[in-house]
């Protein structure tokens, strides 16, 4: 589909980062093998990020193109 909109390119980007970046080059990274805290830790921070992302999908439903299949009028 071709890029039609700023918020259309945004939602598409977002979308893809959700979906198919790997994070566990990060979770190496950051937490220790056997260290609990740590790996709750990241966990916690992993899901409030992928909600924030969720979110910022969310806002732009409403100003994709009506034919996108995620498109979603304004609540």
């Amino acid at each position: 589909m071709r890029a039609k909109t700023v918020p259309h390119v945004e939602y598409e980007i977002f979308m893809h980062l959700l979906k198919h970046i790997d994070v566990s080059e990060v979770k190496e990274n950051m937490v220790p093998p056997g260290d609990d805290v740590a790996e709750k830790r990241f966990s916690q921070g992993l899901e409030s990020a992928a909600k924030l992302i969720h979110n910022l999908c969310v806002r732009r439903q409403h100003r994709l193109p009506k034919d996108h299949v995620d498109y979603a009028d304004k609540e």
